[in-house]
């Protein structure tokens, strides 16, 4: 090749370069992720007016944390994934940021949160995913390496590459049922679980399939709305009671999806519950039920409760992990609580 055709080409190759946007070249133009320093302080007893009471309906009381970050950009913690080894985890804050980090315990107490770092979400081209209008997100889980995300205020699901790419993943959206665009603004997507490949119920939903449940999306008669994405499709319901709404959701080791519910209202403030919904009931067309775990009001260390992991102990035990969302007000906190499920 003559010397003027090569110097042509490569000036080429520099303008086609220049014309692509840098977001569009590489993962790593966006913001990186970045260490953060997160304090923790010991919440000693669940309930104070009880500090030695330990068992609350079906769990007992491991431990929890109060967390404060001198970053800005830590709170708002509104979905869960605890790593199997049941230390590692990752967190969506609901203005679109990941946070990543490791659960320090000591004899099954936790204690601190070590390695901690914090990265804004990514769309497809690189960009923040908040610049798409994409923010809210509210729901996070997690299958064969992949994060999935819902977020609420635009009812889409996209999906991130953890396994390969980290906090540099850029998330794309899934296809979701027409009938999630008709869900109540800032009441949508708030449970999404993935069913794992290990499922023991062979009744259950096929593997992979991702269950949904919207905030205060109601039917007909009154009752929270579902769907089943993927490999298996179909709208159920969920039973609403007490005016609660879904907060998050999780499927346990054991086949049951274990859903996290929040109640406020201005005469009985705040409250927690859980419950356990055998997961071979969710089907396409039906109304399910479970068995509540725990209730809790503003007389035990609770706050806005919005996030929701359920991992298995070293000793053979189901461990629930939650989290709460502080709104980014200095009138909340940021709690982590762990429990241990009785009797499975």
């Amino acid at each position: 090749m003559n010397t003027g055709v090569s110097r042509g080409l490569a000036f080429l190759a520099i303008l086609v370069l220049a014309l692509i946007p840098a977001a569009a070249r590489s993962p790593q133009a966006a913001d990186t992720a970045r260490r953060i320093e997160i304090q923790a302080q010991a919440i000693e007893a669940f309930e104070p007016r009880e500090p030695s009471r330990t068992r609350f309906g079906a769990l007992v009381f491991r431990g929890g944390l109060v967390l404060e970050s001198p970053a800005r950009e830590f709170g708002g913690l509104s979905g869960l994934h605890v790593e199997p080894d049941g230390e590692h985890f990752v967190a969506v804050s609901d203005r679109t940021q990941w946070l990543r980090g490791r659960i320090v315990a000591r004899d099954g107490v936790p204690i601190a949160i070590a390695d901690a770092e914090i990265a804004p979400m990514l769309g497809p081209d690189g960009r923040l995913l908040k610049n798409r209008g994409w923010y809210d997100t509210e729901a996070l889980t997690e299958y064969d390496g992949r994060l999935y995300v819902g977020i609420e205020r635009v009812d889409r699901i996209v999906e991130f590459d953890y396994r390969r790419d980290g906090l540099n993943a850029r998330g794309h959206s899934i296809p979701v049922p027409g009938a999630m665009k008709g869900l109540p603004h800032n009441q949508s997507i708030e449970c999404l679980a993935a069913v794992p490949n290990d499922v023991p119920d062979k009744d259950a939903p096929p593997p992979g399939t991702l269950i949904v449940v919207s905030e205060r999306g109601l039917d007909a008669d009154g009752n929270l709305r579902g769907f089943l994405i993927g490999r298996q499709d179909g709208t159920f319901s969920l039973k609403r009671s007490d005016d609660f709404d879904i907060s998050d959701c999780a499927i346990a080791p054991d086949g049951h999806l274990i859903v996290l519910e929040r109640r406020f209202s201005w005469t009985r403030g705040i409250a927690m519950r859980i419950r356990s919904v055998p997961l071979s009931t969710v089907k396409p067309g039906a109304l399910v039920d479970g068995a509540e775990l725990i209730f809790a009001d503003m007389g035990y260390q609770i706050d806005n409760m919005e996030g929701l992991s359920v991992h298995r102990a070293a000793d053979g035990s189901l461990v629930l992990t939650i989290v709460s969302d502080d709104n980014f007000s200095p009138l909340q906190r940021t709690l982590l609580l762990q429990f241990t499920l009785v009797g499975e």
